[in-house]
């Protein structure tokens, strides 16, 4: 029997290439004002600046903010990683601040939340994003006050694909792991599923990952959460 949801945040409840690409954009600008740093620094990132998307195998995709700013020090050590990964956190707080900053990946996003609570599911975030990052989105798109529980890099759980921040979050709901559907747009989100005995793990197609690359590990890939309802459905 379902009940919960456990969601990814980038990628999942946000469009991974619509959001992440200006917060990249802003860092760039600070950390990286001449061509040739900035050019490498992309790359590093897995980001295309030609195009504005990720590639699949971007640290950013699956990696935390302090692990991408680590790779960053590397062209700025005279910043240092830890520095970096303020930075980085604060250019992900501005860009939720700004109108437009922030793509859900639904129109609707507390509606459908809304419709996924009446069902009498609990509901979380785990994500490779800052805790309070993940709490200043949420807020901004109307949605915080629908998750019982989030997760951050620095929220003191392992980084997926541990299962840590599933057992976290079934723990704190109540309900045992075998209840829980695990939705990302990543296999580090789908890999937490098997050790953390959850029930089933679901694969979206809004962030760089294919379907292709979803299959090995998905019970289930949806266009995006707003086929979510559907397939609860299916499964009676």
């Amino acid at each position: 029997m379902i009940r919960g949801i456990l969601f990814d945040k980038d990628g999942t409840l946000f469009d991974f290439q619509a959001t992440w690409a200006g917060v990249i954009d802003l860092l760039l600008d600070e950390l990286a004002p001449e061509p040739h740093i900035r050019a490498r620094m992309a790359a590093d990132a897995g980001f295309d600046p030609a195009t504005r998307r990720f590639m699949p195998g971007s640290p950013i995709v699956a990696g935390a903010t302090a692990e991408t700013a680590a790779i960053w020090a590397r062209h700025r050590p005279d910043l240092g990683a830890q520095h970096i990964e303020r930075m980085a956190n604060a250019a992900g707080l501005a860009v939720a601040r700004r109108p437009g900053g922030l793509v859900p990946a639904v129109p609707d996003l507390p509606g459908l939340l809304d419709s996924l609570l009446a069902r009498g599911l609990a509901l979380g975030v785990a994500t490779h994003d800052a805790e309070e990052g993940a709490r200043v989105q949420l807020t901004t798109a109307g949605a915080l006050d629908r998750f019982g529980f989030i997760s951050g890099y620095d929220s003191g759980h392992a980084l997926k694909p541990d299962p840590a921040m599933l057992l976290a979050f079934a723990r704190q709901a109540g309900i045992p792991p075998a209840g829980v559907i695990m939705v990302g747009d990543s296999r580090h989100d789908l890999e937490m599923v098997a050790p953390a005995g959850a029930a089933l793990a679901v694969g979206v197609l809004t962030g760089p990952a294919t379907a292709a690359d979803l299959a090995p590990h998905a019970d289930h890939i949806l266009p995006s959460i707003g086929d979510l309802p559907n397939l609860l459905d299916s499964l009676g």
